[in-house]
This record gives C-alpha cells, structure tokens and sequence, in this order.
C-alpha cells in the first residue's frame, strides 16, 4: 500500500519519534471502519515498539479530522442493530487505545476537529492547536449522541461544559478549548504549532521513559477517586517500587553527582 493509498500513516524520526498521521486530506480527514482500523494497528505498534519514546498525532492537510465519513455514516444507518453495535465498538476500542498508549502522546490539531476529532483530541496527554482551530461535538445536528467518545470528552471539558456542548452543537474556538481544559497551548499558525512541538518533544526527552509512562498511569489510578487509605497504600507502593527500580536510580544517582541521566539525549 502506497502512500497516497494508506489512511493512516506511520513515520519514525530519530530519538524514537513516531508519527500517525491521519492521511485523507482530501476528505478533511473525516474517518471511518478502514481508518478506524489502521489507526488501531498503528497505535498497537507504536505502544508495543520499546524504541518509541513518544508518539505525535496529526493530519495531512488544512484540517485535524471532519469527524465521521459520509458514506460509512450512510453504510451505517442501512444497517441493523448489531452491525451498528460492532462498528460502535470499534470506535471504542480506538479511543481506548490512544488514550491508554503506554508513551507520551502529543495531539497537533489544525483547522476543523469535530464529532469524533474532538474525542482523539480528548484522548492525548498534550493538545495543540493553532488559533485557526475550531472544535464542534456535532452529533446532535444529525439526530445522533457523542456517545463512545463521551467519557474521554468529559474528563477533558468537565461535565458543566460537555452539557452544553453535546446538546448545543456550537462550535467553539482553540482558545474557548483551552480554557475548558481540552486543549493546552493554542499557536499562533501551523509553523508555530509545529516548533512548539519540537520543544514539546526536547523536553519530553529529558525525562525519564519509564517514569512517565508511570505517572501516566497514576493519573488513571488517582483520578476521581476519594483520598482514602487505599488510594494513599497505592501512591506510596507507587513511588517505593518506582525509587528501588533501574531508571529511578539511576535518574536519583544523575541528580546527585550532577550529571544527565542515561536517557537524556546528547545535544547535537
């Protein structure tokens, strides 16, 4: 498969940089089950590879993602309940995937993101957009619900804000997603998005692979759980076994005889 023919593409770049790319600029990106899949497998390898440090996702052309092909969408209303049901759980599954992917994730998001693009945006550790980006949970126009995306979507936005947005189908701005918490720096073009990026990915390099995919996963085990005993056993074990481990003293040996630690890349 050609280049001009994938969905989704792969590229590697040197310090263990991988790229998926959403490739239908001509359709502004809009998705269905092919690009559904394709992403599925790519993240799959991308979490799987131990030479991937951090993962960028982003699109070809002037748009992030339109949301939801017309013709899967007309495919999918011909079809019956479970057929519906399964292609659902495809969508699930992806957005499970990106936002349980065992390395960083930064999210580039130009032009329009909307209906399904605002959960991948949701589902990122890192959003960027451009002040041109515009967001819009669109499903309600066609008598539909944002709904596989939903649990992503209000943990990003806050319940207040996705009860608005659901049933209003507003659209709303990069700096309107940046105070609601969806998006975390907003450039000011795509060439600026493009070297905040790089800074982005300097300073993830800096720290430690193992010790981030950790705190990734402390966010998931803290979140909206009451302060308990158990919660306060868990982050203490977290740390204790973290501390004792190989990248944890090593990365405390570093910062006490003034030295860069091992993961840290050598400045060309």
């Amino acid at each position: 498969m050609t280049d001009k023919e994938a969905a989704v593409l792969l590229k590697h770049r040197d310090g263990g940089i991988a790229e998926v790319v959403l490739n239908r600029p001509d359709k502004r990106n809009a998705f269905d089950d092919v690009i559904i899949q394709q992403l599925i497998n790519t993240l799959t390898e991308v979490s799987s590879n131990s030479k991937t440090r951090v993962v960028i996702l982003r699109s070809e052309g002037k748009h992030f993602s339109a949301g939801a092909d017309l013709g899967w969408m007309r495919r999918m209303a011909d079809n019956g309940h479970k057929e519906n049901l399964d292609d659902a759980r495809q969508l699930a599954r992806l957005m499970e995937v990106l936002n349980g992917l065992r390395k960083p994730v930064i999210g580039l998001v130009q032009g329009a993101a909307y209906g399904g693009a605002v959960g991948l945006a949701a589902c990122c550790d890192i959003v960027i957009a451009t002040e041109q980006s515009s967001f819009c949970l669109s499903e309600v126009k066609l008598g539909l619900i944002p709904a596989v995306i939903s649990p992503y979507v209000v943990r990003a936005i806050g319940e207040r804000q996705a009860r608005r947005y659901f049933i209003s189908a507003e659209v709303f701005n990069a700096r309107q997603a940046q105070e609601y918490g969806l998006v975390h720096i907003v450039c000011d073009d795509a060439r600026a998005m493009e070297t905040r990026c790089n800074e982005m990915v300097q300073q993830l390099a800096t720290n430690g692979p193992e010790a981030m995919r950790a705190a990734k996963d402390l966010v998931f085990a803290v979140s909206q759980k009451p302060i308990n005993k158990e919660v306060i056993e868990d982050t203490a074990h977290r740390i204790a076994d973290i501390r004792v481990g190989e990248e944890g003293q090593e990365g405390l040996s570093a910062f006490l005889n003034k030295r860069k630690a091992n993961w840290v890349p050598e400045k060309e």
